[in-house]
């Protein structure tokens, strides 16, 4: 039985209807990345498939049990109020000392318990929001556009992290990411959506297809390839990547 499924799934707010008839189900252990223009639904089937928004049509089927962490694309916290790593994982319940240093660790981040939130850089704030949904121990970990804001390095690095906590917790991905070159290297699966599913499968085939060269060009197959190479080849000895591949992948 798949984690998630959507059948004939339809969401509209007023006269505007903006995801109809979406079909998709993603299966434990699966990194799916849903990728569109601005304004295609992505956002809006992921705030679905997390219960915030009632579909208007259709129906989602949820595995029994699921339980599902959510890394959003961004949150504001007053750069004045004085809070921890460790205080902000306690929000709005409290957890085990084990369980906090076990998702600062899966998330890369085992050093800064007592860091301020305010004193973050960009990638280790988002690394902290990462743990707070690992934190849920989730079946499914959904992130939106969750290195929005990072320099590429910087992105590449998190979704290194994000398939090796698929590998270590055995729990299923979905991401929306706009990153379509670092996407398809760190995808099993993508989904084009504009409004509807344009086309889904692997990487490569859907770098191939009509309707996703019609949304975005044909540069993105060229793209892929060399962030393949430079994914398994250009690592540094701190396992960062080196900038100028990702560079010439742009």
């Amino acid at each position: 039985m798949p984690l998630i499924e959507t059948r004939g799934l339809t969401i509209g707010f007023g006269r505007s209807t903006v995801l109809h008839d979406v079909n998709m189900s993603l299966e434990r252990g699966e990194i799916v990345t849903i990728v569109g223009p601005n304004g295609s639904g992505k956002s809006t089937l992921l705030r679905a498939i997390i219960g915030a928004l009632r579909p208007t049509g259709g129906r989602i089927i949820r595995a029994p049990g699921l339980r599902i962490g959510y890394v959003p694309q961004k949150l504001h916290i007053d750069p004045t109020l004085p809070l921890t790593v460790t205080r902000f994982l306690g929000l709005p319940r409290r957890h085990p000392a084990a369980d906090l240093r076990a998702a600062l660790e899966q998330a890369g981040l085992p050093d800064l318990p007592d860091r301020q939130m305010a004193d973050l850089s960009g990638g280790q704030f988002q690394r902290v929001l990462l743990a707070r949904a690992l934190l849920e121990k989730p079946d499914l970990l959904i992130l939106d556009e969750a290195t929005q804001g990072l320099d590429q390095p910087g992105s590449a690095a998190f979704y290194r992290r994000i398939e090796e906590v698929r590998q270590e917790m055995g729990c299923a991905v979905l991401m929306v990411s706009h990153e379509l070159h670092v996407v398809m290297s760190a995808s099993d699966r993508v989904i084009c959506l504009n409004g509807h599913v344009c086309c889904e499968g692997r990487p490569e085939v859907v770098a191939q297809a009509e309707e996703y060269r019609a949304i975005f060009g044909t540069g993105t197959q060229g793209a892929l390839a060399l962030y393949r190479h430079d994914h398994d080849h250009g690592h540094d000895h701190d396992g960062h990547d080196h900038p100028h591949s990702h560079e010439a992948a742009e």
